[in-house]
């Protein structure tokens, strides 16, 4: 791992990319979007691809030696494998419905896997100006104030996050609706914001209690969340049970004193 200057650094830089990216976004926010579909309902702007490569530019000039991997490149280009070298994961644009029906949770999020461990992350929603960073062994804040996530030890009484992801075939759609289906008789009730990235800043900073999704896009949709939820005080799984993967599509989130029952209706779910 390097000294904690050499993190701090890589913190700032990345800090700016993610502030540099807002701006475009918060501009293309109010005017008329131009919208591809990448799938039936997986949509892509020319905001995702303008901010994509602002932040590779950005990166690419301060830390020439790094890897990077992003979602518009990796859609256009095919499959970056991940490698222990420092590498570079962003979603320009996390949310890109949301910002195409105007709904604010939009958020840029990039992270720093060394080892293949997420061990820096910035999360920035540029709509409501909250800024979520983390850096291995040093916290995890919200606009510079400390965060952690919440001390609810009752599924009873925990909110839950999940996303209906992108795939709309009836086989998918059965299971999705059934685990919610399962889940709702556990909880106090559930949320989907559209922005895997800000449901895991929202488990980070204890507005959410539970979180879990399967079948998102790759690793740039968690890479930024994920050292910040660790940060904050939080774990990280597959819903399986299993040890998180940031390979895998899917994961699940929240606070050591709910993991345990959260697996076990999860696994009921499934």
């Amino acid at each position: 791992m390097p000294e904690s200057d050499s993190l701090a650094e890589f913190l700032a830089i990345a800090v700016d990319a993610a502030k540099s990216a807002g701006e475009i976004i918060r501009k293309g926010f109010y005017q008329t979007k131009h919208v591809e579909h990448k799938g039936q309902v997986d949509l892509v702007t020319e905001t995702d691809k303008a901010c994509e490569d602002l932040i590779f530019n950005h990166l690419k000039q301060h830390l020439p030696n790094h890897k990077f991997i992003g979602e518009e490149t990796t859609a256009a280009c095919g499959a970056t494998e991940l490698t222990d070298e420092p590498t570079w994961i962003v979603d320009p644009l996390d949310g890109t419905t949301n910002f195409v029906h105007g709904f604010p949770f939009v958020c840029v999020s990039i992270g720093l896997t060394i080892g293949k461990v997420p061990t820096v992350g910035v999360v920035y929603n540029p709509i409501m100006d909250e800024l979520f960073t983390g850096v291995h062994g040093k916290g995890a804040f919200l606009n510079g104030n400390p965060i952690r996530v919440s001390s609810q030890s009752e599924l009873v009484k925990s909110l839950l996050c999940t996303e209906a992801g992108t795939k709309r075939d009836k086989l998918t759609l059965d299971a999705t609706t059934n685990r919610i289906n399962s889940l709702l008789f556990k909880v106090r009730s559930i949320r989907m914001s559209g922005s895997c990235a800000l449901d895991l800043c929202g488990i980070a900073c204890g507005r959410l209690d539970l979180f879990y999704e399967q079948g998102f896009g790759g690793p740039w949709d968690v890479a930024g969340g994920a050292v910040i939820i660790v940060e904050a005080g939080g774990v990280l799984f597959d819903p399986s049970g299993k040890e998180f993967d940031i390979t895998a599509q899917c994961i699940a989130a929240t606070n050591p004193l709910l993991k345990d029952a959260f697996i076990e209706a999860l696994q009921q779910s499934a």
